[in-house]
């Protein structure tokens, strides 16, 4: 087959279904192509190298890569963002037309303005195309807090609607997922694919040094975005009222996001020294900080919507063979329930994470090693990378030749 690709996010950003999914592909046989924007993720400036211009077209790793204009940036402010997304939409809907056709597209969002070209290539060249549904829209835009405004909410779940109806076949990573969009009247195919983690995370948890860092703490690690959506104070009212209970621990924040700043000048004034925050690092980068971890957290705010989704850094941490402290209802806490991987614990509350804490720091070593490796067999079992390229190309073959589910159908 040949596939297009459409992702507003694609590498050197930090994109886990990038070029190594792409590369993954192509190495299945097919010819693989990509249409994305300039890269300015995560912090709303164009990467050294690039410079924006209508059209660039290079090769990365033997995938050509086609990059259209958008406006850069990636901040609280709402408007910016939307410019952002509706110009990638804008110019690759004008890109597609002028590319080879291909057999059939795949689209990972958000955002969702991202399917606007896979529409447009179905609508004048009949090519159908499969949506990766990471996050809900709108319903995520109101659960972070990125848009309130119920007319532009409306039109976007009319435009979100619309894409969805019109697609061959939609991806989704949770039961939650399939069953909110059946609830909301999606009769497009649905398939559960979960997410696998960045191969550098699997290669760098297959080789991880020993703990070195004299601290003796028992440190609890949080990899990733530092945003709204994360509810991360409650991250520093743990640590004060486990520093008040004469609990020794430290909370090792690494990544980026619009919270950082802020984070920062709080736990500084709330907890210091018993929070540390560290710059965003490549994931191949992360080996030292995953060894010197005792506990990987994951925490979404108290949301219905966070219920039905499962954090991408979820397979990360289980990759990685740590124990894992959840902060998530729903999908992620069972996810986490049936590795036998962690402690899950009320989500925006300060005193369930201390008590979660406290009740591993109460383990032996064998029994939270015990965890991590149920956590580790788990993953290599059920979320590899090769497991969940292999279901989304089966998805692209059955979009681009629905005879082949038509005839799956009839056998005996």
């Amino acid at each position: 087959m040949r596939i297009l690709l459409i992702l507003q996010f694609f590498q050197p950003e930090p994109m886990f279904k990038g070029l190594e999914f792409a590369k993954a592909l192509k190495a299945l046989g097919h010819e693989v192509e990509v249409l994305t924007g300039f890269p300015n993720y995560p912090g709303g400036v164009v990467y050294p190298g690039y410079r924006l211009r209508p059209i660039k077209r290079e090769i990365m790793d033997g995938i050509p890569v086609t990059r259209g204009y958008l406006y850069p940036s990636h901040d609280q402010s709402a408007i910016g963002r939307i410019i952002n997304y509706i110009s990638f939409a804008l110019s690759s809907s004008l890109l597609v037309l002028f590319q080879k056709k291909p057999d059939v597209v795949y689209v990972y969002t958000p955002p969702m303005t991202a399917a606007l070209p896979a529409v447009v290539l179905r609508m004048f060249r009949k090519v159908p195309y499969v949506v990766d549904i990471q996050d809900l829209w709108p319903d995520t835009l109101v659960a972070t807090g990125m848009v309130n405004n119920s007319l532009i909410l409306r039109l976007v779940g009319h435009w979100t609607d619309f894409a969805l109806r019109h697609a061959a076949r939609i991806i989704v990573l949770s039961d939650g997922f399939r069953r909110r969009l059946e609830q909301r009247g999606v009769t497009t195919p649905l398939a559960v694919i979960p997410n696998w983690a960045p191969p550098e995370i699997v290669s760098a948890a297959g080789n991880l040094p020993k703990r070195h860092e004299d601290d003796a703490r028992f440190r609890v690690l949080f990899a990733g975005n530092m945003g709204n959506a994360q509810g991360l104070d409650i991250v520093i009212e743990a640590a004060k009222l486990l520093e008040q209970r004469g609990v020794s621990v430290r909370f090792d924040m690494i990544g980026g996001g619009v919270e950082v700043e802020r984070l920062t000048k709080a736990a500084s004034a709330s907890a210091p020294g018993a929070i540390r925050f560290h710059s965003a690092r490549h994931p191949a980068d992360m080996g030292e900080m995953f060894a010197n971890a005792d506990a990987l957290l994951v925490h979404l705010r108290a949301d219905p919507l966070f219920e039905i989704t499962i954090p991408s850094k979820t397979q990360a941490y289980l990759a990685i063979g740590k124990p894992i402290l959840m902060g998530v209802r729903g999908d992620a806490a069972r996810l986490l329930e049936e590795a036998r991987a962690g402690l899950a614990f009320e989500p925006d509350s300060p005193v369930a994470l201390a008590d979660a804490v406290c009740t591993m720091i109460g383990m032996s070593l064998d029994e939270r090693n015990l965890m991590g490796r149920a956590g580790k067999a788990f993953y290599q079992a059920k979320l590899t990378f090769d497991i969940g390229v292999a279901a989304i190309a089966e998805e692209l073959k059955l979009a681009a030749d629905p005879g082949t589910a038509d005839a799956s159908r009839d056998d005996p």
